[in-house]
């Protein structure tokens, strides 16, 4: 390759020496793609013996760090927020699964199933 970097260069001046702008002119177009193609190729080499094989590999973080978990508490209408000091009650549904009177369980928290139905 740089022989033929070393024969487009040297048709270059020639070609000056003789006076041939037009020939020149492109002479020195062919050198000059001849040099840059040399070089990408040498670059491409370089990128692609680097890609999978780093000479230094750099770890990459994890994650950012956990945000800090302010305690419970309720909101208020005017949008503070109050603490809760009454942590018996950890947001489970309650449901009073026990049997009424015919034997089947008909409210749950105080809400009558059986409301809105005809008697019928």
């Amino acid at each position: 390759m740089s022989e033929e970097i070393n024969n487009n260069t040297t048709n270059f001046v020639d070609q000056l020496q003789k006076g041939n702008s037009v020939e020149a002119g492109e002479a020195f177009k062919d050198a000059l793609r001849d040099k840059v193609a040399s070089q990408l190729d040498a670059a491409r080499k370089d990128i692609a013996s680097n890609m999978f094989n780093p000479a230094d590999p750099i770890a990459a973080e994890h994650s950012d760090p956990k945000p800090e978990v302010a305690d419970p508490g309720t909101f208020n209408k005017d949008g503070s927020v109050s603490p809760t000091t009454d942590l018996g009650k950890d947001g489970e549904a309650e449901i009073d699964l026990t049997p009424a009177d015919n034997g089947t369980p008909d409210k749950m928290v105080g809400v009558d199933v059986n409301a809105g139905q005809s008697d019928s």
